[in-house]
């Protein structure tokens, strides 16, 4: 089950604004340069390369370039992934940020997340 999306561009400035129903996990996934990840509202499990922790919001962590990450909301949450790129299209900002998954990682990693 996937929340909410709400983009938004400002100034080579994207924030991407994810409304998490509780119990929902958003997609593991990498790029390749570090963002900020700031957690809203609520309480998720994050998993990072496979080392989980628990944040309560408000929260903000830098997520490092090349790490599968991806969130377990465990109430309802309102998170937001920010990243610096000239890209202002809704349609294809994930294209252009998301780097190629190693698949056998992501398959381990998205177990540990069940």
């Amino acid at each position: 089950m996937r929340g909410e999306i709400t983009h938004h561009f400002g100034g080579g400035v994207y924030a991407k604004e994810a409304a998490i129903p509780a119990g929902s996990i958003l997609v593991q996934h990498r790029h390749t340069f570090d963002h900020l990840s700031i957690l809203a509202a609520g309480t998720v499990e994050v998993l990072v390369d496979g080392e989980r922790s628990e944040l309560t919001g408000p929260a903000c962590l830098t997520i490092k370039a090349n790490k599968h990450h991806g969130v377990k909301a465990l109430t309802d949450v309102v998170w937001f992934c920010v990243h610096a790129t000239d890209c202002a299209d809704a349609d294809l900002v994930d294209d252009v940020l998301i780097a190629e998954p190693d698949a056998p990682v992501m398959a381990g990693l998205m177990e540990a997340m069940q």
